[in-house]
């Protein structure tokens, strides 16, 4: 897939499926090439638009800082380059975080959004995991002591997963993108400009979320005009332990 020059860096983007046109923003450390399984679900019915984050994977990692600013400036360069005047847009995470400072600037550019296990930042962080970057399984989901995780085998099966991506060796220049991102992250504040979000809003929160808790979702449903709250039974990864959460996110962005 190309790799342009674009906001002052080169963006590794890949496109797949076909239908309305949907750019999908990533998690925080997270590149294409271990994002296959989020991006599948979507890509079945929409035209998937995604890339590379400044600082990850394939794209530059130019010396920071990195603000959010940045994040949703390369995210619009990346639809003029394509050729999409605006498209729905989802965001995971941190790259709810994008999405958001994304449809407050270009609110014209985003048709439906949908905002999944995510913070506004300010009075409602995220964990604050630029202090603290250990693997803590009470992060990904409150529930899972050690106890319940010796119960429950496909929980185990989850922190198995997201053990095994975090011990995934990474260059020097990878893990200080990777540091920018956070910093970047903990800098993120948008209450104050929700209000200036237009499109319908799907915001999905995991009931046990340990690093983007529910309140942070709850508020981000309170300050956008046009915004509908979902609880799932999960964590920061409910999509993946909640099988109605991918229909409710695919049916809102797929409505016309």
């Amino acid at each position: 897939m190309p790799n342009p020059e674009l906001n002052g860096i080169n963006i590794y983007y890949e496109r797949s499926g076909a239908g309305e046109r949907l750019l999908f923003l990533n998690g925080s450390g997270s590149s294409l090439a271990n994002s296959g399984l989020m991006v599948k679900p979507f890509a079945k019915h929409f035209d998937v638009l995604a890339h590379d984050q400044r600082g990850l994977g394939k794209t530059s990692k130019p010396v920071g800082p990195y603000e959010m600013a940045d994040y949703a400036a390369d995210a619009a360069a990346l639809l003029d380059h394509i050729g999409w005047k605006s498209c729905r847009v989802v965001g995971v995470s941190f790259g709810g975080m994008v999405a958001q400072e994304l449809a407050i600037r270009t609110p014209d550019r985003v048709e439906r959004l949908a905002l999944l296990c995510t913070s506004p930042g300010g009075v409602a962080p995220s964990y604050p995991l630029h202090k603290d970057g250990r693997f803590r399984p009470e992060l990904l989901d409150t529930r899972f002591t050690d106890e319940y995780l010796e119960e429950n085998a496909d929980a185990k099966g989850l922190v198995a997963v997201m053990k095994e991506r975090r011990a995934e060796r990474k260059t020097e220049r990878e893990l200080r993108g990777m540091w920018e991102q956070l910093l970047a992250r903990s800098r993120h504040d948008v209450v104050d400009r929700l209000h200036l979000i237009t499109a319908p809003t799907f915001v999905g929160c995991g009931r046990y979320d340990g690093t983007a808790p529910p309140a942070n979702s709850e508020l981000i449903a309170e300050k956008v005009p046009n915004a509908d709250l979902h609880y799932y039974e999960g964590g920061h990864a409910f999509m993946y332990q909640d099988r109605q959460a991918f229909k409710d996110i695919i049916e809102f962005l797929g409505r016309r």
